[in-house]
């Protein structure tokens, strides 16, 4: 459930099987209107599947740009994608806005995330998980050079490099080439399936979801590595670790 920064107050909630729905911010409001339906896009092959998470730009009264992440099929993906208000229900959508800026091929069906959130400085934060099944089978936590297991950073009001979107800047793999993805803003995560800002700090929290034994709290930072599938939490959890790789400690861990 999350509003708009538009003065109206009102209520969005997004349901997994693929709708947004909006209602007033009143507590004697009986029922809601149907913002968005995505279920006819969207694929629930699996219990973590589906439309997972939505946001509205810094300057959606303006522009009525917000920001979708959902699970799609046949191949199996994830899909972030930018739509607009209708021009005539300011509670509705307009379905045929949709402007696909990332998909990402997903091996199995768990481990999607995600929340999308703005920061203060207007770039779009993204996160998703490490693509599936259990253990990292595919190395993505560590790799930089897929988007899987890592929180993204993008800027949606600019187009570069044949993208739909801009890379900062100061994003902390911009410029390295060689096939890493200049998107990654953190990375080593799991299945970070909540993030929100600190209203006071600014500082980024993330919830992230252990294998059998251990859940973490983290504070992102740029460029920070999280150390999964190294450990779990702050506990070993596959293989050695490398000499010279830092690793960030959760803030807490939880058996």
């Amino acid at each position: 459930m999350t509003q708009p920064d538009d003065g109206t107050g009102r209520f969005f909630v997004v349901e997994q099987a693929g709708r947004i729905f909006v209602f007033p911010n009143d507590r004697n409001v009986s029922q809601s209107q149907l913002f968005l339906d995505l279920t006819h896009k969207t694929g629930v092959a699996h219990n973590e599947e589906g439309l997972l998470c939505m946001a509205f730009h810094p300057d959606y009264k303006n522009n009525g740009k917000f920001y979708a992440y959902y699970c799609a099929q046949k191949p199996r993906r994830t899909i972030l994608s930018e739509f607009q208000v209708s021009k005539t229900d300011p509670n509705g959508a307009d379905p045929n806005s949709e402007r696909i800026l990332l998909e990402v091929a997903q091996p199995y069906g768990n481990h999607k995330g995600s929340t999308t959130l703005f920061g203060r400085d207007g770039t779009l934060y993204v996160s998703l998980g490490d693509g599936g099944d259990s253990g990292d089978p595919h190395g993505n936590g560590q790799s930089l050079k897929t988007l899987l297991a890592k929180i993204l950073r993008i800027d949606v009001n600019s187009r570069a490099g044949g993208r739909p979107y801009g890379i900062p800047i100061d994003n902390p793999f911009a410029m390295r080439g060689g096939g890493v993805r200049p998107e990654i803003w953190a990375y080593g995560l799991r299945n970070v399936w909540r993030m929100s800002f600190d209203r006071k700090t600014g500082e980024l929290w993330a919830g992230d979801v252990g294998q059998d034994a251990w859940e973490e709290i983290d504070i992102i930072v740029k460029g920070g590595n999280y150390g999964w599938n190294y450990r779990e939490g702050k506990h070993p959890f596959k293989g050695n670790l490398p000499a010279g790789v830092q690793l960030i400690d959760p803030v807490y861990d939880y058996g």
